[in-house]
């Protein structure tokens, strides 16, 4: 797969993701690591991402483990080897490693919303602002978040649950494989008027890799985000 140079690489060693059910946060994680273990792991020697979502059964980033570790990438999470059909709220104790380890890079897929959020503070010695950059995925197609009152309201108590300030929004405007550049548009402005409101950033413009045109990405926006499909099962589709 071709790498453009917009694609951002995080600023800080751990990077927290936080966003409403729905919003691309797991595909998100997924995709950005993918995409870093491709490109090499920078002044780091290795690369994790995290699995804290314990409050959402489906659509979890530790579903691709296997796909993720071919390539490079550790993968943290269920205090299970293998998944389990019943779901159990139990992550594993080998969690902190990699946030203790200043050789690797970690992605952190936050559990939706702000109840999901709240299993961070087990971990908060870890993601001091000096160490950890925190991100919400705002995703314009989704009820909960489709305006910046909505939008504002769902940062807010992400950051009342955890008592950490996010520093940026993700914009992940989608319609699965009905999303044009005008869907990527739109959230891309509704993201806006909520930095503005509150004195964020955005920190990239998702778009779907094969579907929207990524040259046409690369000129409108600073940092675009290809996504891959990792999390969506075929049977959608039928």
């Amino acid at each position: 797969m071709p790498e453009f140079s917009g694609l951002r690489t995080p600023d800080r060693r751990i990077m927290v993701v936080a966003g409403h059910y729905g919003s691309g946060k797991t595909e998100f994680c997924v995709s950005l690591a993918m995409r870093l273990a491709r490109r090499g792991f920078g002044p780091y020697r290795r690369l994790a991402l995290i699995d804290i979502d314990i409050a959402n059964p489906y659509f979890r980033s530790r579903e691709r483990k296997a796909e993720l570790e071919a390539q490079g990438v550790r993968v943290y999470g269920n205090a299970y080897e293998h998944e389990i059909t019943a779901e159990l709220p139990a992550l594993g104790a080998n969690i902190r490693a990699p946030l203790e380890d200043g050789d690797c890079r970690v992605i952190v897929d936050v559990g939706g919303n702000d109840t999901g959020a709240v299993v961070l503070n087990q971990f908060e010695k870890y993601l001091g602002p000096e160490d950890a950059l925190f991100l919400a995925v705002v995703n314009a197609n989704r009820p909960e978040t489709r305006d910046v009152a909505g939008a504002l309201e769902h940062l807010r108590a992400i950051e009342c649950k955890t008592g950490r300030r996010i520093d940026g929004v993700i914009n992940n405007c989608h319609l699965l494989l009905e999303t044009d550049a005008g869907c990527v548009a739109k959230g891309h402005r509704l993201c806006g008027e909520v930095c503005d409101a509150a004195g964020l950033f955005i920190w990239c413009d998702c778009y779907p890799e094969g579907i929207v045109d990524a040259c046409a990405m690369e000129r409108e926006y600073e940092h675009p985000m290809p996504m891959g499909l990792y999390m969506r099962p075929s049977w959608i589709d039928r």
